[in-house]
């Protein structure tokens, strides 16, 4: 079935189905393995080397790309510029709140967003406004929110 085809050809379609492959399932470490099928089918064509060195070839150099990336990628992670994309409690935290059910006996419920939330705080009637200082798993943890006092800004009356 192959034996028309070149084995560099060969390394290098395995190499660019991985690297198609990593594409279509990303962050699985296929593209290591790409890169060394690649330059595998390159040694390949450079040097016409028999098939069992062209497996150990493949197999050093996937081992040495994969622990490469590894140590780089531990050294030199990728931070993200929005490390709460995918962490929707964390990103509530500052935003302010209407309480919807009182918060008693240290429960109750608010509307932030579009949605109810269920709460633990302090004592605060219904109507207040809260702040999110955190979260517990799904309940937000919430404080009353405290406004400015008129501190003699206003003519007297």
């Amino acid at each position: 079935m192959l034996d028309g085809i070149e084995p560099h050809w060969i390394w290098v379609a395995i190499g660019l189905a991985l690297a198609i492959t990593e594409i279509l399932v990303p962050g699985v470490f296929l593209i290591w393995l790409a890169v060394a099928a690649i330059a595998t089918g390159l040694l390949t064509f450079l040097f016409g080397l028999p098939l069992s060195l062209q497996v150990v070839q493949f197999v050093a150099i996937s081992l040495i790309a994969v622990y490469s990336a590894r140590r780089l990628l531990r050294d030199k992670p990728i931070t993200s510029t929005d490390p709460l994309l995918n962490n929707r409690m964390g990103r509530l935290v500052g935003e302010t709140a209407m309480v919807v059910e009182p918060i008693e006996h240290g429960r109750g419920r608010v509307h932030l967003g579009d949605s109810d939330w269920t709460v633990r705080g302090p004592e605060t009637p219904a109507g207040e406004r809260v702040r999110v200082t955190g979260h517990d798993g799904s309940i937000l943890i919430v404080e009353p929110l405290t406004l400015l006092q008129d501190e003699g800004t206003q003519p007297p009356a």
